[in-house]
C-alpha cells in the first residue's frame, strides 16, 4: 500500500482524490492545506478520515510519495522539507524553475535526503521524447500555445489586442520560455517543462496565440536535432469542475503516484 500526501487541495488534488479513491493499491492518508478551516463542509465530508495539516512539521509519519499541486510557493515551504526527509516528491508546479536559485535548493534538498523530486509532464504530450533526445543534441525547439481570447484574460495578452472583439488568430507574445512563463505564469508550467526536457529555458523558442477559432487549449511541440525531428500537438479538454485546469494535467498528476505504486509503469 503506497501512503501518499497531496500538498494542495485545488482542481487537480480534488480530481486527484475522486480517481484514486478506489484504488486498492494507494491510499491518501494527509492534505497538506494552507488554511483547512476554511474548507467547505462537502469538502470535509468528501475527505472522510484523511488527515488535514498545515505543515511537514505536523504529520505524524512521513508518507512514501507527496504530490504538490498547491504552486510554487509550497515547493519552497514544503516540497524542500520533504526531500531532505527522503520523501519521493511529484511536482505540478514546474514553472516555479525558471528560478533557477529555487532550482538549486530543490536539487540539493534531494541529494540530501537521498529521494526524487519528480517534474510531471502535465498538460504538456511528447516530453519522454523530447527528453530522451536531449542527451544526443537538440538544435531547435519551439513551443506554439493557443487558447481562446478569454483564456489570455488577465494577461498581458490585453495590451496586444481587444480579446472580446478578436476575429482572427494573433500572436501575443514571442520570445524565450524564461520570458513567457514570467510574463504568462498561468502558462508557465508548459513553457517550463518543454524547457527543461529541452535546450533550457533561455533557447528554447515560445510563441503563444489568442484564437478565436479553437474552443480548447493546444500546445504544438517542434524539435530538431542529432536524432530526427518531432512534431507533437495536444488539444486539451479542461476539467468538467474547473474550466482553468486541463484534464490532462489532472491525469498526469494520477499516473505519477499509480507509477510509484506499479511493479511494471510505462
Amino acid at each position: 500500500m503506497l501512503n501518499v500526501l497531496l500538498i494542495g487541495l485545488g482542481a487537480i488534488g480534488n480530481e486527484v482524490l475522486r480517481h484514486l479513491r478506489t484504488d486498492p493499491a494507494i491510499r491518501v492518508t494527509c492534505v497538506l492545506t494552507l488554511a483547512p478551516e476554511m474548507l467547505s463542509v462537502d469538502t470535509l465530508q468528501t475527505l472522510g478520515s484523511i488527515r488535514l495539516v498545515s505543515s511537514v512539521e505536523q504529520l505524524e509519519e512521513l508518507p512514501d510519495f507527496a504530490l504538490e499541486c498547491a504552486g510554487p510557493g509550497a515547493i519552497r515551504e514544503h516540497v524542500v522539507q520533504l526531500l531532505r526527509r527522503g520523501v519521493e516528491v511529484g511536482l505540478c508546479s514546474v514553472g516555479a524553475f525558471i528560478d533557477d536559485d529555487l532550482a538549486y535548493v530543490v536539487r540539493e534538498a534531494a541529494v540530501e535526503g537521498n529521494a526524487q523530486a519528480h517534474l510531471l509532464a502535465g498538460a504538456i504530450g511528447g516530453i519522454d521524447a523530447l527528453a530522451a533526445a536531449q542527451p544526443l543534441g537538440l538544435d531547435s525547439v519551439t513551443l506554439t500555445s493557443r487558447k481562446p481570447p478569454m483564456g489570455w484574460a488577465g494577461t498581458p495578452a490585453e495590451q496586444v489586442c481587444d480579446l472580446r472583439t478578436l476575429l482572427e488568430p494573433i500572436v501575443i507574445f514571442s520570445g524565450c520560455a524564461r520570458q513567457a512563463a514570467r510574463l504568462y505564469p498561468k502558462n508557465a508550467n508548459s513553457a517550463a517543462t518543454v524547457a527543461l526536457a529541452g535546450i533550457g529555458m533561455d533557447k528554447t523558442e515560445v510563441t503563444l496565440i489568442a484564437d478565436p477559432t479553437i474552443a480548447s487549449n493546444t500546445h504544438e511541440i517542434a524539435a530538431r536535432g542529432a536524432f530526427g525531428e518531432m512534431h507533437f500537438v495536444t488539444s486539451n479538454n479542461p476539467l468538467p469542475d474547473n474550466p482553468k485546469t486541463s484534464a490532462l494535467a489532472a491525469l498526469s498528476a494520477i499516473r505519477a503516484i499509480r507509477n510509484q505504486a506499479a511493479a511494471l509503469t510505462i
